[in-house]
């Protein structure tokens, strides 16, 4: 990957990220974290960019608001992606190093507000793998955690686990009924995959004509790839 020529120090765009499973650190605080540092650091946030309810294990592919910020990076010149904590990039080490890499391609750094490891030396890149490791474990013992709460509900005959996008609970509160708006979207989906549109194609086309996931947001290259196998998404 050719790395473009460096951006300016002075200007930064933000990326703010949550997860629907972790609630301590919000977007409310993230960019006020961030905008503190910006006023310490006396450097310009050219562009905000959030990607809400997206893991810290998710690919670059996979976190539009990432991409996006990837984008504005190279519009404004832009030698700086500022988050508010380490963690907000990834909680996976290979993650983290990709995301990095394609920052760097794009002539810029990373930044984080509260200032760990932002050196260029050793010590900090040490610090940054300890830090993405870390970030990692976290994330696996709160994978754990869920699966022990689940495991619960089902010892007691209680449904568990997220509905698969399509379906909905039925009045009797044990089994699933089709949701009609997200057939919908399947179907469409599958219509526009049928038509020889690649996935990133779908992807494309599904988000101009403003059909989202549950959540009201675009949905990802990987859903759009479970939805034409016919997987949960």
């Amino acid at each position: 990957m050719k790395k473009n020529r460096a951006g300016n120090p002075h200007l930064a765009v933000a990326y703010v990220r949550v997860s629907t499973d972790e609630q301590k650190l919000g977007p409310e605080a993230q960019r006020a974290a961030i905008e503190a540092w910006a006023a310490r650091e006396r450097v310009t946030v050219a562009a905000w960019t959030t990607d809400a309810g997206v893991s810290g294990g998710s690919d670059l592919a996979d976190r539009p608001g990432l991409m996006a910020a990837l984008g504005e990076l190279r519009a404004h010149v832009a030698g700086v992606l500022v988050i508010a904590k380490r963690d907000r990039l990834a909680r996976d080490v290979y993650v983290a190093a990709t995301i990095e890499r394609a920052i760097g391609a794009s002539g810029a750094r990373v930044a984080c507000a509260d200032g760990v490891a932002n050196g260029d030396t050793p010590a900090d890149a040490f610090l940054r793998q300890i830090l993405d490791g870390a970030a990692e474990y976290e994330r696996a013992l709160i994978r754990a955690r869920t699966r022990a709460a689940l495991q619960a509900k089902r010892a007691r005959g209680e449904r568990a686990g997220e509905l698969p996008y399509g379906y909905r609970m039925a009045d009797d509160g044990r089994h699933l009924e089709a949701a009609p708006a997200e057939q919908a979207v399947i179907a469409r989906v599958r219509e526009l995959h049928a038509a020889s549109l690649s996935l990133r194609g779908v992807v494309a086309e599904i988000a101009r004509e403003g059909l989202t996931s549950r959540a009201g947001r675009p949905l990802a290259l990987t859903q759009v790839a479970r939805l034409v196998r016919g997987e949960a998404a």
